[in-house]
């Protein structure tokens, strides 16, 4: 039985999964919470924040994001992709950054619009 606090909302239910039993979920106040549950132990996936480099700009970083969760185990080569990534200003919020990361379709957007 492994014990979680769901993060869904601020709620912060404390979930309990049977790992021999299917995966199920126990503690959840709603669907979502037993949802996060079952995946957090048979396919974690996260939000990546990040910045990258930027040129043009008075600022020297960009703010970036991945547009959705990705497999945790990705997390460190999706990083890596970013080390030599220089944006262009201007940027507007929600810019392609760098597309379809490691073929998940999955991009790296920018959180933050910067005109220069």
């Amino acid at each position: 039985m492994k014990e979680l606090i769901c993060i869904v909302c601020p709620k912060g239910c404390h979930l309990k999964v049977d790992e021999e039993n299917g995966f199920s979920v126990t503690g959840n106040g709603c669907p979502r919470g037993a949802e996060y549950g079952h995946k957090e132990l048979t396919n974690p996936t996260r939000v990546i924040t990040s910045t990258v480099r930027l040129e043009g700009a008075s600022l020297c970083r960009l703010p970036v994001k991945t547009s959705a969760d990705i497999p945790k185990k990705d997390i460190f080569q999706a990083m890596a992709l970013l080390d030599g990534v220089t944006a262009h200003a201007p940027v507007k919020t929600g810019d392609v950054i760098v597309p379809n990361i490691l073929g998940l379709g999955v991009d790296f957007i920018a959180t933050k619009t910067i005109t220069g």
